[in-house]
């Protein structure tokens, strides 16, 4: 497949859904293609390429998940243990749930913990310490371990797990046992790190068909675990290579047992009837596509969608990313099927209602 033909398909697929800007990138055969469009603002435009910052919504969690990882195999973090021994202020809307909520039940969501209160704790290194002291006015949905349920406010409270195991704030721990060692150099949460380089704003699309720049431009710090990173295309294609590695950097350096790191691509719980797949591992969606196993994440900010998607089996990995509302969703669906199809000899069909 050539990178003409991916150029193409970008091309007309955003010019077709009215998309400002938008970066796609997939690792095939050993190698990388890159197809970038349009600009970054409507209002200031500046072209895309492949190292443009988009906000990644909870694509990030993947990043979360992936830190927490790297303090179990060092010995710092036990999965199965209660989120009180590393957060012992911890307080939910039932003791109860408080006292049993895991590790691992936040990261595959099955903490049993509602949404999210999104609340704005300000923007200082205390932000998640005081989100964690208000969900107790949080919904419980059910008792953990008992279901899959989406959590954002799950994601930020292992965000402060984190924090409490390292002792540096969660951006820092973040960038010392994830970015850096891989080499991730646009890959940023400090609005102070985004502005002094090239990114995407989102835009939002009026019932007249009218595109408005979207503010706010991302989320409070108190979600940064579960929302917060802004990256490029090509960090986040290198990020996909090292979760279909065997858990060493670019370099050679270990970052993960490679039994670690594929152990978050199987299944810890089922899901059912869900658009998000089949079963969740740690922090990947999981999902068969026409006979293959994918492991997956997408994520939604104001106006900008991220998606990445990788077959594991075939060496394979796409993302898109995209800076429109609502029409991003469909324009990285599209994306990534074209690029299944093109790449693998994949089809991927709309799901068959069941009674």
């Amino acid at each position: 497949m050539s990178q003409e033909a991916l150029a193409r398909f970008v091309e007309a697929t955003a010019g077709d859904l009215g998309i400002p800007g938008a970066a796609v990138g997939v690792w095939a055969d050993g190698r990388e293609s890159f197809a970038c469009h349009g600009v970054t603002s409507t209002a200031n435009p500046l072209s895309v390429d492949k190292d443009t910052l988009f906000v990644l919504g909870s694509v990030t969690k993947t990043f979360t998940a992936t830190t927490l990882m790297r303090l179990a195999a060092e010995g710092k973090v036990e999965l199965e243990a209660p989120v009180r021994r590393y957060v012992p202020e911890l307080k939910l809307a039932d003791e109860q749930a408080a006292a049993q909520v895991t590790v691992l039940n936040l990261l595959n969501h099955t903490s049993g913990l509602g949404w999210a209160i999104l609340a704005d704790t300000g923007e200082g290194d205390d932000a998640l310490a005081a989100n964690v002291a208000k969900l107790a006015e949080l919904e419980l949905v059910a008792p953990p371990g008992t279901g899959a349920f989406y959590s954002q406010d799950g994601y930020n409270l292992a965000g402060r797990v984190v924090e409490k195991v390292t002792g540096l704030t969660y951006e820092r721990a973040v960038a010392s046992l994830v970015l850096e060692p891989l080499g991730l150099s646009h890959s940023f949460f400090a609005l102070g790190d985004v502005i002094t380089r090239r990114f995407c704003v989102g835009h939002n699309k009026g019932e007249d068909g009218t595109l408005s720049i979207a503010r706010l431009w991302k989320h409070y710090r108190s979600n940064n675990p579960g929302a917060g990173l802004a990256s490029s295309v090509s960090d986040l294609i290198r990020w996909a290579r090292f979760h279909l590695g065997d858990g060493r950097a670019g370099d050679g350096e270990r970052i993960l047992p490679a039994e670690m790191l594929h152990r978050m691509r199987e299944p810890t719980v089922a899901l059912r009837g869900s658009s998000l797949g089949d079963a969740i591992g740690i922090c990947w969606f999981l999902r068969d596509i026409g006979g293959v196993r994918t492991a997956g994440h997408g994520g939604s900010a104001n106006g900008q969608f991220a998606d990445l998607l990788t077959v594991p089996e075939r060496d394979f990995a796409v993302v898109a990313l995209s800076n429109q509302g609502p029409d991003g969703i469909p324009f990285n669906h599209a994306v990534i099927r074209w690029a299944l199809q093109a790449y693998l000899g994949v089809t991927d069909r709309d799901p068959e209602p069941i009674p």
